[in-house]
């Protein structure tokens, strides 16, 4: 049975491995033409994208208060219903840094699996490849904490695939 992601609100599923294609052929998309930096598209798409779905997940909840809070919804509820499990490990230096450790990331596992060929000099390795597909994810991120009130900047490390560390940098006023 293929997993499925569910809508709670329209009652709507979708396949995971459909959102992974998606994911994919968007990076692509964006990466072959050359009217706008692809990077920039990209994440402007993922803001939009996390905006809407976290006043989607929110619509019936009272607002969160603190940043701690707005953080752990984004561990606990947020993540495990885009990316279908919860972050393995929250760390913070309670200065406004926060460090979202994901073992096992969803949208980079096929690449840590087909490492084999890649890493040639007519091929960029697995981790330069999961640099452009996590521009994604860290836009959704940072797109659902602009929407709780949050201005952050959020960055995503790979350097041992399939794990991800997702750093999330307060902007403070």
């Amino acid at each position: 049975m293929i997993p499925q992601l569910y809508s709670p609100a329209k009652g709507r599923r979708c396949s995971e491995s459909c959102l992974d294609l998606l994911a994919i052929q968007l990076v692509r998309y964006y990466q072959k033409q050359n009217l706008a930096p692809a990077a920039a598209s990209v994440e402007a798409i993922g803001f939009r994208v996390g905006r809407q779905l976290v006043e989607r997940y929110t619509q019936n909840r009272p607002r969160l208060g603190e940043h701690l809070d707005v953080i752990k919804f984004i561990c606990k509820e947020f993540w495990a219903d885009l990316f279908g499990k919860t972050v393995d490990n929250l760390r913070t230096n309670h200065r406004g840094t926060f460090v979202l450790k994901d073992n096992s990331f969803r949208w980079v596992t096929r690449l840590s699996a087909n490492q084999q060929g890649l890493g040639t000099p007519a091929q960029p390795s697995a981790v330069e490849l999961a640099k452009d597909f996590l521009i994604l994810p860290c836009a959704i991120v940072r797109g659902a904490l602009c929407h709780l009130g949050v201005d952050c900047a959020v960055t995503a490390d790979c350097t041992s695939l399939p794990a991800c560390d997702f750093t999330i940098n307060l902007k403070m006023r």
